[in-house]
């Protein structure tokens, strides 16, 4: 039997065997004299529910569908029954553990001086009304908020630049040849003059504008994770039995 059933969650639910047969619903919860944990459930049979059939919870484990259980119908449909409103004796309590060829607990096996062993002292009958427990959660939604405007603008900067460029320039050489002797026999003396004229590369900077890439705008979409961080209420339920401390008779506190 897992630890988490409660008699309060049991009650009601419907019983369902290991081939997923449904053998009626929990009528009542029975708890150990020891742990004071559910041990047993009833299953209503019989006209209008007034026989109930014993079930153990050894091995039960509570799902959506209902309370699921390690013995089948026929197991149960044969088992010992009493009267709904029927206390059980020890002798039904034994009698019960054997049919399912289950171990007897000590306390169904002793009388301690007018203690009834068995299941008697911890049966539950029917639950009370429920209480609806509610709690605050965080919910989170997204608004679509304008964060700027970004303007796409063309301005113009001046900057100094340098560039090397080869020039070319004229320049006068003496060449001088021996007198043939042909050239001899017409030698003058007087006053000659010749004049040749010298050329120069000169370097001139002109400007052009030159296109050099489009620029435009585009909008895409980034995402980020955020954390978002908020205070909510939690009802919790406690139980005052007489001055008790909020303990529910298993010895838990009642609230998760």
């Amino acid at each position: 039997m897992t630890s988490t059933l409660r008699p309060e969650e049991l009650t009601e639910n419907a019983v369902v065997d290991p081939e997923g047969k449904k053998i009626g619903k929990v009528g009542t919860v029975y708890l150990s004299d020891d742990t004071q944990e559910p041990e047993w459930v009833t299953v209503r049979t019989g006209m209008f529910g007034q026989k109930e059939s014993f079930v153990p919870l050894r091995g039960a484990r509570l799902d959506r569908d209902g309370l699921h259980v390690q013995v089948s119908k026929d197991q149960v449909s044969d088992a010992p029954r009493t009267d709904a409103d029927q206390h059980l004796s020890e002798q039904e309590s034994v009698e019960l553990y054997r049919y399912y060829n289950l171990p007897t607990p000590r306390a169904s096996m002793e009388n301690t001086g007018g203690r009834r062993g068995g299941m008697d002292t911890g049966r539950t009958r029917e639950a009370g009304e429920a209480m609806t427990r509610s709690e605050e959660q965080l919910k989170v939604g997204k608004d679509q908020v304008e964060t700027g405007r970004v303007r796409l603008r063309k301005y113009t900067v001046t900057e100094e630049q340098q560039v090397r460029v080869p020039v070319t320039h004229e320049e006068v050489r003496i060449e001088r040849e021996p007198i043939t002797d042909g050239e001899r026999a017409n030698a003058r003396i007087g006053d000659e003059e010749q004049e040749m004229t010298l050329h120069a590369e000169r370097a001139k900077v002109e400007k052009e504008a030159v296109p050099m890439e489009k620029v435009r705008l585009r909008k895409e979409d980034v995402t980020e994770e955020q954390q978002l961080s908020g205070e909510v209420r939690k009802e919790r339920i406690e139980v005052d039995e007489d001055g008790r401390d909020g303990r529910d008779r298993m010895g838990r506190r009642n609230h998760p």
